[in-house]
């Protein structure tokens, strides 16, 4: 982990402390309606995109706490899972370009059902303890953009007033830690602070300077690449 990092990791870690805090005191108030458990898995298959300090937090701790011969399998998958959610982003964006509607263009993705890369064969997150916080949040009301959304799976009443999570704050609030230490960076990308991805693009992803704008790529590199 570089060691500039460390500082803005830990304001991320306090907002998904804060998450999951908001996130207990729902279950202690409203039992009957989370019904959150071991085994579910149905946020695993939702399709969101990470912030910059989001996507590379989880990407370190996957270098970090998942086995090397896990990671490559894991990475394959991420690539094909990645692709997917590309086809599907193509023809959101061909659809928006044509006219439809921008409510129905993104009901149709949350119809999309893609399975996380990190859900294992047990329906077990293999980074449960660093879980996206779209993850920690999502058995509970939220509202973004103005639209309301709950869980299928939960029994909130329709029409009943129950306490929302905003989320819009939460992205606030990661775009501000990223700017925050984007700003510290002698980056050439002005948009890099601005930059979403979903969490297979995070795993696959090297975070590395010229990713990050630091540097340019190495010419012969790019081309031996380029050749396969």
């Amino acid at each position: 982990m570089r060691a500039d990092l460390i500082p803005f990791y830990q304001q991320y870690e306090q907002l998904v402390s804060h998450v999951d805090t908001v996130f207990n005191q729902m279950k202690n108030n409203y039992p009957d309606c989370i019904t959150c458990h071991a085994g579910c898995s149905d946020c695993c298959y939702a399709l969101f995109d990470l912030t910059l300090i989001e996507a590379m937090y989880i990407h370190d701790k996957f270098l970090s706490l998942v086995d090397e011969n896990q990671r490559k399998r894991l990475v394959d998958n991420a690539g094909a899972v990645d692709r997917k959610i590309h086809f599907i982003k193509r023809k959101a964006f061909k659809a928006s370009q044509e006219g439809r509607d921008e409510k129905d263009i993104m009901q149709d993705i949350a119809r999309e059902k893609i399975q996380c890369p990190l859900l294992n064969e047990k329906d077990q997150c293999l980074l449960y303890d660093h879980r996206p916080i779209t993850c920690r949040i999502y058995g509970l009301p939220t509202a973004i953009g103005g639209a309301s959304h709950t869980c299928g799976k939960t029994n909130f009443q329709e029409g009943q007033t129950y306490p929302t999570i905003k989320m819009d704050q939460i992205h606030d609030r990661l775009y501000a830690i990223s700017s925050q230490w984007v700003s510290t960076l002698k980056t050439k990308y002005d948009k890099l602070a601005e930059i979403l991805v979903p969490l297979s693009m995070a795993l696959i992803n090297d975070y590395d300077d010229v990713y990050l704008g630091l540097k340019d790529p190495d010419p012969e590199k790019t081309e031996k690449q380029t050749k396969g």
